[in-house]
């Protein structure tokens, strides 16, 4: 049972997450109208990106260990991880593609289609669990252990998809640079 404190703090955050929710949205939509010169090469920033989601995916599959261990300190500590990378990645992410062109695909046959369905899939669900990763880390972060662990078990497989899928995108594209 939650405390009325607990739910005071619980509706304080989730409104800041829907505010970071629609402001990446927001982001992420204008990325593709909007191009700055900075007169830096952030080319870079795209292995960087890459390096942050197989960090993230890491740090979910050692937070899924952890828990099913019911090592609960090192779980959270995992989590804290993935979540910093996540940040570090979407700050890269964004500062990548406000300053470079997107690069196209470059292969024919059935690779094509296999880049295609990862690439969709991979970006439809980062946009759909962000909220509900938000959301379910505050669940934890907040003691609300029951509904924490009802949404985790939900956006936890999302979310590691995700995560694993980013790096599979980077090095499809690779050959196409």
């Amino acid at each position: 049972m939650r405390t009325a404190e607990q739910q005071k703090q619980i509706s304080r955050l989730n409104t800041v997450a829907w505010v970071v929710t629609v402001i990446v949205w927001l982001l992420v939509g204008a990325m593709r109208r909007y191009k700055f010169d900075i007169s830096a090469d952030l080319s870079f920033l795209a292995g960087l990106n890459a390096l942050f989601n197989t960090g993230v995916t890491l740090a979910l599959l050692s937070a899924f260990y952890f828990i099913k261990n019911k090592n609960i300190e090192a779980h959270r500590r995992s989590i804290y991880v993935a979540m910093g990378l996540s940040a570090g990645f979407l700050l890269s992410y964004v500062g990548y593609h406000f300053t470079n062109e997107e690069i196209e695909f470059c292969k024919e046959g059935v690779i094509r289609q296999v880049y295609y369905f990862i690439l969709f899939s991979h970006i439809i669900l980062a946009g759909l669990s962000l909220p509900f990763i938000l959301l379910t880390f505050i669940r934890g972060y907040c003691g609300d252990y029951e509904r924490h662990r009802k949404m985790a078990r939900w956006v936890f497989p999302v979310w590691l998809y995700v995560a694993a899928t980013g790096p599979l995108v980077y090095f499809f594209l690779l050959p196409c640079r």
